[in-house]
Order: structure tokens, then C-alpha cells, then sequence
């Protein structure tokens, strides 16, 4: 398939890059974000009247969206970088929220809170299930979905956990690396594999005293 001439290649965040590329954003009209949102509108549309991610194309989704091929590419580089933008639609935006350097227990409680909430959120979300499994049947958009998303995540947790082990919170002789999985791991867990165990508001203050327990330095 050949790209539209006009189309910009993007960064996994989402923003132009390229020769020439931001200076095209700074010179053509404003992006409209209406459009933006038809379009993922109309792939989650697609996806939930049972077509597939490999049976999608940007063609069929600019024709059912109303819009223009080359307006669609203008936005995102390919079907895999649009995916993406979707499964973030779903995802609440992947949009954890900041640490606030205060307190490293209130950090982990808040990302912990945040990862609740989407739990909660999925239980009730088919389509975002159908989503999901359909992006682990493509390695490579599954891949990058995990690279530009879920190790953000990570990344923001353990930079907390290195901050806890200069101010005296976190003791210096564990793993970092292992106590991120344990603290992330009990709500993953609720939220993937059991779902039917409950995830009740303080479940992150529970899960983030728990682990904190055996992490704090002797006599904390």
C-alpha cells in the first residue's frame, strides 16, 4: 500500500516528526481534534461490530469515518501508530498521574490507585478486552503499545522507589526492580486474572503498607 504523499510520520507519543515535520504542523491549519476523535470512534465502532485489527485498513476506516485517506494520514503514519491512539482512548487517556515528591508512600498509593481504577474500568469494558487481545495477536504493535506505554509506567515507579532510597524510605539492599513488580502486581493480578475478587477503595493504601513493611530500612 502506498502512503499518501501528505502524510506525517509520528513519534509513539503521538507528535510529528521528520524533516520538515513540525515546521508542516506550525504551518497548516490546527489539527482538528474533532476529527481525531471520529476516526477512533469509528475503529472502536468497527472493532465492536467484530472486525479485526488485521482486516482494518486505513482506507476502510477513513471511508467509514467520513474523512479523507490523506486527512487520516496527515494524523498518524500508519494503522499501527492509529491503534495505539485507540487502545490510549481506551486506556483512559494512559495518563498516571505525576508524583508529587512529598511522600514516596503517597506516590506508590496514587499510582497504585490509578491502576485500581482502570481495573474497575476493564471489568466493565468488553470492548477494551476484544481490543487488548487483539493487539497480543500483533507482536509488534503489542510491542510498541508496551514500550511507549506500560514502561512509562514502570519507569515513573521505580524513579519513586530510587527517590525513597536517598531520603531514607526505602531501604538500599532490595531489588528495585522486584519491589515494583510487588507493588504492581497484586492489583494486575485482580484486574487480568481474577475478576471476580473484589477491588475495593484502600485496596492500594493496603497493597503499598504491606510491601512497604519489609522495605523500609530497620527501626522505620
Amino acid at each position: 500500500m502506498t502512503e499518501d504523499p501528505g502524510a506525517v510520520a509520528h513519534r509513539p507519543d503521538g507528535t510529528g516528526c521528520g524533516a520538515g515535520g513540525a515546521a508542516a504542523e506550525r504551518r497548516g491549519r490546527p489539527r482538528n481534534a474533532a476529527v481525531d476523535t471520529t476516526v477512533i470512534e469509528t475503529v472502536l465502532r468497527l472493532l465492536e461490530d467484530g472486525v479485526t485489527i488485521g482486516d482494518l485498513s486505513m482506507e476502510r476506516i477513513a471511508r467509514e469515518a467520513g474523512v479523507g485517506k490523506a486527512t487520516v494520514y496527515r494524523r498518524w503514519a500508519g494503522k499501527e501508530a492509529l491503534m495505539l491512539d485507540v487502545m490510549r482512548s481506551l486506556d483512559g487517556g494512559a495518563q498516571q498521574p505525576s508524583p508529587t515528591g512529598e511522600s514516596v508512600r503517597d506516590d506508590l498509593v496514587a499510582m497504585l490507585e490509578f491502576l485500581r481504577r482502570r481495573g474497575l474500568a476493564k471489568r466493565s469494558s468488553a470492548l477494551l478486552r476484544t481490543v487488548v487481545t487483539q493487539m497480543q495477536a500483533q507482536p509488534q504493535l503489542w510491542k510498541e503499545y508496551h514500550d511507549t506505554v506500560v514502561t512509562a509506567r514502570r519507569e515513573a515507579m521505580l524513579a519513586v522507589l530510587r527517590r525513597g532510597t536517598l531520603t531514607g524510605e526505602i531501604r538500599t539492599d532490595r531489588d528495585l526492580e522486584l519491589l515494583a513488580d510487588l507493588f504492581v502486581s497484586p492489583m494486575l493480578t485482580r484486574a487480568m486474572l481474577h475478576e471476580w475478587k473484589e477491588m475495593p477503595e484502600g485496596l492500594a493504601e493496603q497493597i503499598v503498607d504491606t510491601v512497604l513493611e519489609g522495605a523500609r530500612p530497620p527501626g522505620e
